[in-house]
């Protein structure tokens, strides 16, 4: 497959297989987001996700999935037996993804602050992803997120739902001049 396919500021470009000239090569230990493929894989992730809300402890995990698309950084879903669900009532948000289907979102509606749309999930995602079914993501700019203790940082953009780790080389989708990638 080539790796440039379309072009212009609402087109993919890029599809994995073949780096862009302008990314970072991994350096050791690490992954680049540009031979994840599109469209996305989704994979166990090997490693203990916590997520936190200031004293509140929304979820811990090892049986955590992530998702990997061309371009960007990784985003986890965990699944509902590993989260405070009792603490989460649906948010006010939707969306809808090319390949996994329709999103509904969360809200943190526990401890002294309520906090809106801290995640989302997939309650009836497309066949390709029905695994995801249930599980949910947080975004790491609204509560904290760690695996195995390093902080994830969010992906740019205030849209993007990637979890940002030490572990991916980019630059990756969501900050201003990116949305042709």
């Amino acid at each position: 497959m080539s790796s440039s396919i379309g072009s212009g500021p609402f087109g993919w470009k890029w599809y994995g297989g073949n780096r862009p000239p302008f990314a970072a090569e991994p350096g050791p230990g690490q992954e680049s987001v540009w031979d994840y493929p599109r469209p996305p894989r989704m994979e166990p992730l090997d490693g203990e996700v916590v997520v936190r809300a200031g004293d509140l402890e929304l979820a811990r995990s090892r049986c955590a999935v992530r998702i990997l698309e061309t371009a960007s950084p990784p985003t986890v879903y965990l699944p509902p037996s590993d989260v405070r669900t009792d603490w989460l009532e649906p948010g006010r948000g939707r969306s809808l993804c090319e390949w996994k289907g329709a999103a509904s979102y969360w809200s943190l509606a526990a401890g002294p602050d309520r906090i809106n749309e801290v995640g989302w999930s997939y309650p009836n995602p497309s066949q390709a992803y029905g695994g995801l079914r249930g599980f949910i993501s947080f975004y790491p700019a609204r509560v904290e997120c760690r695996i195995d203790g390093e902080l994830v940082r969010p992906q740019g953009g205030g849209f993007y739902g990637g979890w940002v780790t030490d572990r991916i080389a980019g630059p990756w989708k969501g900050d201003p001049g990116t949305g042709g990638w």
